[in-house]
């Protein structure tokens, strides 16, 4: 039942941003699908959406709300893995108390690049807006 109301909650802040579409299985590539099964093979329940040309797979897996993105052709490009702010390195924790001090963490998260490459994602709010902030392990700023 806590799976079910996680997945509920997880499909509901998919929905939220204006641009994804949510898909019913069937409506995702084989290669896709085909992708995801062979990376998480324990994962039985996921929702579906397009962000751009790729699909999102949203999913929990060893009690951690997780996503994977994954292009048409089947290539996983990113997987997410929700956190606690506080469980941000000390590094990136130390850049958002100096740098975001008027902003509020609200979200973070750890993404893992297809080639290995981990960053961190942290959503800052002030004054009703949101944003998402990449950082290196080190605290630098990713480059976009």
């Amino acid at each position: 039942m806590k799976q079910a109301l996680l997945l509920a909650a997880f499909a509901l802040a998919l929905a939220a941003p204006a641009h994804a579409q949510m898909l019913k299985p069937a409506q995702v590539p084989a290669a896709v699908r085909t992708t995801f099964t062979a990376k998480f093979p324990a994962v039985k329940t996921n929702t579906w959406e397009k962000e751009g040309s790729k699909y999102e797979a949203g999913f929990t897996q060893g009690g951690v709300t997780m996503s994977a993105l994954i292009t048409p052709a089947g290539e996983l490009v990113e997987t997410e893995s929700d956190m606690s702010p506080t469980k941000l390195p000390a590094a990136v924790r130390a850049k958002l108390a100096s740098d975001y001090k008027a902003y509020k963490v609200t979200e973070a998260a750890t993404l893992i690049s297809a080639n290995g490459t981990t960053t961190y994602e942290a959503e800052v709010s002030k004054g009703g807006k949101q944003h998402d902030v990449l950082f290196n392990a080190d605290g630098s700023l990713v480059k976009k």
